[in-house]
């Protein structure tokens, strides 16, 4: 039967009182995880590496005796994460062959929780990219049409959710990479606080610009994994020492009389009839709700992909210096093109005579951008916004329009350059049944409130319910 509820389908919260009250076991979890990977990642090449299903029995077996909170929960990891002993490419030619010597702190946390990791998701190489089409591994496809992009940089872990190979997974997002393939793949997907979650064992692409956070079907499985994934890290001076909320807990918060403020320049120019459509009905749903709007205005938002296109490129060309064969995997010659054009850009802002004209300048804009959403979160407790001008585009429009593949970002890159939380959840599709979504931006370290504004839209629609048609072959 068509969209048949199966355990994968259930949340995070539902499974671990199932399993808990021993309605299902974590084994018949992983058994209905990796038939699903069977059945559909041939067609959508989600992964670069699949975890022998022997090995992750074995992962279980290890947290039998000692009641860990996700106990069995099958996960996966964006490739840009190192994980001891089992390969991590980073997309990458340059690392096909690399198995670090010690792993990322999102792992080693979600290792100590019980979860198992099922495999090592596709992505554009080192993060470069919004349609995950830039790999050295093969495109991944869009579940929901497989002539269209996922979005990127985090496409397959998108697609290993949206397709219930996964029940969550951890993306990363520099300029849109989680919200991008969220949107696009009908999901969820959070950009944390820059600190919130710890950077530690992540193979950097901008460092002042990177954020580890989480991925999954809904916004209650998210708060569930942020509370396990965020904190406090030694080994990385930029994480946070704030305290963690306990999100699941007080996620279910009433909204009424929240204040979500309208940027007018997020709705401008560029800006798709379709996706306009689906914006407007959301905030119809929000205002259902109780909440009030207010109309706000940064205009300095419109400049974010000139500044975000210095700043990332000249940090990415410093961190990918290290890769010069000698000591990590293959030599340069490896890289794409875009991994190319990066460095080169980044390399040109830096140069004497060219850092004081343009990285500096990006960087005293930055300060700007950022009191701007200062002051416009002054106002209200969130931003309201779309993910990205348009729905998703056919596989190989953006890589052959390099301007338009950075016009995409236009309305996530601002929001890593101020260093603020953004949520992006589900909201509607196109004519043609391609995934649109919203994003919802809050104050620094305050993804409580955005979590629960999510929630509260998710229990009063069932956009994040839908499935990719491409399920229904396989029932």
């Amino acid at each position: 039967m068509p969209n048949q509820t199966k355990i994968m389908d259930h949340s995070i919260r539902d499974i671990l009182h199932m399993i808990r009250e021993k309605q299902v076991s974590p084994n018949e979890l992983l058994d209905e995880a990796y038939q699903n990977i069977h059945q559909v990642h041939e067609q959508l090449n989600a992964f670069i590496t699949i975890q022998e299903k022997e090995r992750a029995v074995r992962e279980i077996q290890k947290h039998e005796q000692d009641h860990a909170v996700f106990f069995g929960l099958p996960y996966s990891l964006k490739d840009a994460y190192c994980t001891k002993d089992i390969r991590t490419t980073s997309a990458s030619a340059v690392l096909q062959d690399f198995t670090p010597p010690y792993s990322a702190t999102v792992y080693e946390k979600l290792q100590h929780t019980g979860a198992v990791l099922v495999g090592k998701n596709n992505q554009d190489a080192w993060g470069h990219g919004g349609s995950t089409e830039n790999t050295d591994f093969g495109p991944t496809k869009n579940p929901w049409n497989l002539s269209c992009i996922p979005g990127g940089s985090s496409g397959g872990s998108a697609v290993a959710i949206s397709t219930r190979m996964v029940l969550f997974s951890i993306g990363e997002d520099t300029g849109g990479s989680i919200r991008s393939p969220a949107s696009m793949c009908n999901i969820s997907g959070l950009k944390v606080t820059y600190g919130r979650v710890s950077r530690y064992g992540t193979i950097a692409y901008a460092s002042s610009l990177d954020t580890v956070g989480p991925m999954a079907k809904s916004v209650d499985d998210l708060a569930f994994v942020l509370k396990e994934i965020a904190g406090n890290d030694p080994h990385d001076l930029t994480s946070s020492p704030l305290p963690v909320p306990d999100y699941p807990t007080l996620i279910q918060r009433d909204v009424k009389k929240m204040r979500i403020g309208l940027p007018k320049e997020f709705f401008g120019e560029g800006l798709t009839d379709e996706v306009r459509a689906v914006v407007d009905q959301a905030i119809k749903a929000f205002e259902r709700l109780g909440v009030e709007f207010v109309n706000v205005s940064m205009p300095y938002v419109s400049l974010g992909v000139s500044i975000y296109y210095l700043i990332a490129p000249s940090e990415t060309s410093s961190n990918l210096a290290r890769y010069d064969g000698i000591r990590y995997g293959q030599d340069r010659s490896n890289f794409t093109e875009e991994t190319i054009r990066r460095i080169l850009l980044g390399t040109y802002a830096l140069s004497a005579g060219y850092a004081d004209e343009l990285y500096k300048k990006a960087q005293k804009a930055r300060e700007i951008l950022i009191e701007e959403y200062r002051e416009a979160l002054s106002h209200c407790d969130a931003l309201l916004a779309p993910v990205t001008p348009s729905k998703p585009s056919r596989i190989g429009e953006l890589l052959s329009d390099p301007m338009r593949n950075l016009l995409e970002d236009l309305y996530t890159v601002t929001i890593n350059l101020a260093g603020v939380p953004s949520l992006a959840i589900p909201a509607g599709f196109s004519s043609d049944k391609l995934p649109i979504g919203i994003q919802l931006i809050g104050k620094p370290f305050d993804e409580l409130t955005l979590l629960q504004l999510g929630n509260a839209f998710q229990q009063a629609t069932n956009w994040h319910t839908e499935k990719p048609p491409l399920l229904e072959q396989h029932p």
